[in-house]
C-alpha cells in the first residue's frame, strides 16, 4: 500500500516545513504555500497553476503568493508564483531554488528540499515585497494536501 500525501512527512517534519513558511513570512509581505498529493498526471507546473486558484492564492492584495507543489508518486514538484511577483522578477527566479530543491529530492531529504527552498524564496521575495508593520497574512500556512 502506497503512502498516502497526507502521510508522508511526520508531524514533527510538517512541523518544521510550517516554521519554515512562517520564518520566511517575517521578511516579506509574501504569502507561502505547500500543497502536496500522491499523483499528477500531467505537467507539475499546470497542475500547480490550477491548484493556485483553487487554493485562493490569487487573492492577496499583492498578488505575492507563491506555491510549492509536490507530487509524491509521480516524482514530480513545481514552484509556482503569482501576477505580482511574476512582474517583477526575472525569468528565471525560480530555477536556482529548484535546483537546490531537486538536489535535496534525489537524495530523499524531502523535509529539507523544502525548507530550503522556502527559505531561498523568502529571501528573494524580501527584496520585492518587504515586510510592512501592517501586513497580516492572507493565506494559511499549513501544508494542504490532495489525493
Amino acid at each position: 500500500m502506497k503512502t498516502k500525501a497526507k502521510d508522508f512527512f511526520t508531524k514533527e517534519q510538517k512541523s518544521e516545513i510550517k516554521k519554515a513558511i512562517l520564518n520566511a513570512e517575517l521578511d516579506t509581505s509574501g504569502e507561502i504555500r505547500v500543497h502536496i498529493e500522491n499523483e499528477c498526471r500531467g505537467d507539475a507546473l499546470d497542475r500547480a497553476s490550477y491548484l493556485f486558484g483553487k487554493l485562493g492564492m490569487s487573492k492577496t492584495d499583492l498578488h505575492n503568493g507563491v506555491l510549492f507543489y509536490l507530487a509524491i508518486t509521480s516524482k514530480k514538484f513545481a514552484i509556482i508564483g503569482d501576477s505580482g511577483i511574476n512582474k517583477e522578477v526575472p525569468e528565471n527566479f525560480w530555477e536556482e531554488i529548484k535546483t537546490s530543491m531537486a538536489e535535496k529530492f534525489k537524495s530523499g531529504d524531502f523535509t529539507q528540499g523544502l525548507i530550503e527552498g522556502i527559505g531561498m524564496a523568502g529571501a528573494r521575495l524580501k527584496k520585492h515585497f518587504p515586510h510592512h508593520i501592517d501586513d497580516i497574512n492572507e493565506l494559511p500556512d499549513e501544508i494542504s494536501f490532495g489525493e
